[in-house]
């Protein structure tokens, strides 16, 4: 895999001016503004190291009021993109040992418990397409881990969640939608006993006299007030599905400016899920085995080749059911054939066999001569390939250069562009740009 390869599972197709088909790219891009033209998308899109601009959504309210239900509902329901969370509560302030013998008196809920330096470089790092160490709090010794940390990676969507996160105008300032959960005080009360005396330690006794003592008026002094800076109120919480699924919607509606098929109309993305990530994650894990390494990957591969196949043409077909009855489907493209390029594209032919029984497979070999950058081209192809349509199989693409040789060579064949598609699962961002100026395409409109 190439140093600067991003994860992507898609399916690239060539077609009158090459045509591509592809899976998602994990926000390598900024994107251009709806008035940018397609020449500045293509120069936005060349520069494989312009900065992301990852959409930050900060998510305030009282204690217990439901931040933690919301924010996770928002998490499974954009299961397409890269979504961190960023707790608040991570940033405590660790106790000296003098605050540690007197806690009771310690004020958890005031601004000056958290370390807002620390917070805001966090996530100004973040949208800066850097990864961070997250502290790990521990609540029962109010310390920080001396000796761990949370990795928390540069994703397309950043979730900042915590009771104070409105209270700061720099944090606020980062933020690009602000949303509060409003909760009756009677139930966040409730939900505060049970989660402190079931999961931090406390007792009930201890729970009340803190509420009394310093939850409710931070919560009337810093956290209501802060209400005035959402852009979005959710009465009820987790509770509140119209207004999540209102959200979500309006997430993707912006997320949708980095979508790589909007710079490339030609590019295809299959639709990520978590168990497509669960896959990629588990093959990029240094202590995988081989067995399991392979395994998943020729899950992932035979995805790919499915959609692959789901873009070439077909033609409506009835047929007689058991049962006597018509139905009316589709017939398969019956001039079919695969050409892997050697050898990387050999590891994705197991799968395109398991889809298309008896397809003919054939190969190219690109290899370079010497330092001078000329390229000496093998090939191995069935002869009536100017006939078929053709599946480009290349799991791995880097720069772009041997997979534009391989297209070259099978129109210097006969086959048409429009019969041309190319399979990928790992991309770097350079690869696709350099396909999608094959023979100066046409980005559209």
């Amino acid at each position: 895999m190439p140093e600067d390869a991003t994860a992507i599972d898609y399916v690239m197709e060539k077609a009158s001016g090459p045509h591509f088909s592809g899976l998602r790219l994990d926000g390598i891009l900024s994107s251009p503004s709806p008035s940018s033209s397609p020449a500045a998308a293509s120069n936005l899109a060349a520069d494989p190291n312009a900065p992301k601009q990852p959409f930050v959504i900060g998510v305030s309210g009282g204690t217990a009021s439901g931040k933690t239900t919301v924010c996770d509902m928002i998490i499974q329901q954009l299961h397409d993109h890269r979504v961190v969370l960023v707790n608040q509560d991570s940033f405590y302030r660790g106790l000296t040992p003098e605050e540690s013998e007197r806690v009771h008196e310690y004020n958890f809920d005031h601004p000056d418990a958290f370390d807002t330096e620390q917070l805001l470089d966090c996530v100004q790092k973040l949208k800066n397409g850097q990864s961070v160490q997250v502290p790990i709090y521990d609540f029962k010794i109010h310390r920080r881990s001396s000796d761990s940390f949370r990795q928390v990676n540069a994703s397309d969507v950043i979730i900042l969640e915590g009771i104070l996160v409105f209270h700061d105008q720099r944090v606020r300032n980062l933020m690009n939608i602000k949303i509060f959960v409003d909760t009756d005080a009677d139930v966040r009360l409730a939900r505060r006993i049970r989660r402190d005396t079931v999961e931090r330690g406390r007792d009930i006794n201890s729970v009340l006299e803190m509420y009394a003592k310093f939850v409710k008026p931070a919560f009337d002094d810093f956290i209501h007030p802060s209400k005035k800076y959402a852009d979005v109120i959710i009465p009820r919480g987790g509770d509140n599905h119209v207004a999540i699924d209102l959200i979500v919607q309006h997430i993707r509606t912006k997320l949708g400016q980095h979508d790589l098929c909007k710079i490339y109309p030609n590019v295809y993305v299959i639709q990520s899920t978590f168990q497509i990530r669960g896959m990629h994650t588990l093959i990029r894990d240094r202590e995988i085995s081989k067995h399991d390494f392979v395994f998943y990957s020729d899950r992932l591969i035979r995805l790919v080749v499915e959609h692959g196949l789901g873009h070439l043409p077909f033609t409506e077909k009835q047929v007689v059911t058991p049962t006597a009855s018509v139905y009316t489907g589709v017939d398969f493209c019956k001039k079919l054939c695969g050409v892997s390029i050697v050898r990387s594209g050999e590891s994705m032919e197991n799968a395109l066999r398991a889809c298309c029984k008896g397809i003919k497979i054939g190969k190219i070999l690109i290899h370079r001569d010497g330092d001078n950058g000329k390229q000496l081209i093998y090939e191995k192809l069935p002869m009536d390939i100017s006939e078929r349509h053709v599946l480009l199989l290349d799991p791995v693409l880097a720069t772009g250069n041997s997979a534009n040789q391989a297209i070259e060579l099978l129109i210097q064949k006969g086959v048409p562009e429009a019969h041309i598609i190319f399979l990928n699962l790992i991309s770097a961002p350079e690869g696709i740009h350099c396909m999608s100026i094959f023979e100066d395409c046409d980005l559209g409109d």
